[in-house]
């Protein structure tokens, strides 16, 4: 059964388009051709880090934002507190910066150092603590009730799901456009859900034939244990590369949307991620990190689509 939320319904994913800046929106797609050949069908490709924080956090985290600050829940003197692996972190940064609101963000001690340095750059106060992801989580929560500010959990809220829906809808709009072929599947890869919740929620709307399959790292596979199980089940270690989907506790509310909006969710192997890392690197021309690696890598993985693919490429910070 889907678990309904109002903030995934199509009509407020298209809302959350005309509200986010527009530096976030608007991102290349394009069938590759090179990319085809290899799969056999047409490959979309979403580039998501043509932006000023090089991937696709930057939606979803202005609209939670923003959402906050019209509730009253955040404003200059009360902050929003969240953990991130560096690019949910930058998101919230961005957007709560050009709100007027004091952000900290909490990351691990084996965070990526760039991401480190531009949290910090786009004003937050960055507090590394813990070995991963998820200690920091733990502290950032902490924080937030020891200073009375506003904790913000990437996956927890679903209108940072509904921001992320919105790549979704463009790739629809070029569809019915003529731009773009409509796809049968959209491999998406999956740390704490909200990518896939928004993307699930608008395909499933718009493209109701469309299968949406999650990726994630064999080492860090909460969530695909989750959907499963159709409960959370987290995971006593995380252990990949790809930093952007090493999560080792899965968000409940995230497991409980995954239900009718994703069809299928696969884990893949660090060799298999960083091969498709190369290969998307040397077919795009761009850098690709390695969690946005996990779109194609899930597609090579399995059987080939009978039609048209969609791959995201997340983020660029590596």
């Amino acid at each position: 059964m889907v678990r309904s939320s109002p903030e995934l319904e199509p009509a407020a994913i298209r809302a959350a388009h005309a509200l986010i800046d527009p530096v976030f929106t608007g991102s290349p797609q394009f069938v590759h051709e090179g990319l085809s050949a290899r799969l056999g069908v047409p490959v979309i490709v979403k580039v998501e880090t043509v932006n000023p924080i090089g991937c696709f956090k930057g939606r979803g985290a202005w609209v939670v934002i923003k959402g906050l600050v019209a509730d009253g829940e955040i404003g200059p003197d009360r902050g929003v507190v969240c953990a991130s692996a560096g690019n949910f972190g930058q998101g919230v940064a961005y957007a709560a910066r050009a709100s007027g609101v004091p952000s900290v963000v909490f990351a691990s001690t084996k965070a990526n150092r760039a991401k480190i340095a531009r949290m910090r750059s786009l004003g937050a106060e960055v507090v590394e603590i813990g070995d991963d992801f998820d200690d920091a989580r733990g502290a950032s929560e902490a924080h937030a009730r020891d200073h009375d500010a506003t904790l913000l959990v990437d996956g927890d809220d679903p209108r940072i799901s509904t921001g992320a829906g919105t790549l979704a809808l463009e790739v629809t709009d070029a569809v019915a456009a003529g731009a773009l072929p409509s796809p049968v599947v959209a491999s998406i890869p999956v740390g704490n859900g909200a990518l896939i919740n928004g993307v699930g929620a608008w395909l499933k709307a718009a493209t109701p034939g469309c299968r949406v399959v999650g990726v994630q790292a064999e080492g860090a596979p909460a969530m695909t244990l989750s959907w499963r199980a159709g409960k959370p089940i987290d995971t006593d270690a995380a252990t990949t590369f790809a930093d952007g989907i090493a999560s080792r506790v899965a968000i409940p509310l995230a497991v409980e949307l995954m239900a009718g909006r994703v069809d299928d969710m696969v884990t893949v192997s660090e060799d298999q991620l960083r091969f498709a890392q190369e290969e998307l690197t040397a077919a795009l021309g761009i850098t690709v990190e390695g969690a946005a690696a996990a779109s194609w890598a899930g597609l090579l993985s399995g059987p080939r689509p009978g039609g048209p693919a969609l791959i995201v490429i997340t983020g660029s910070n590596v």
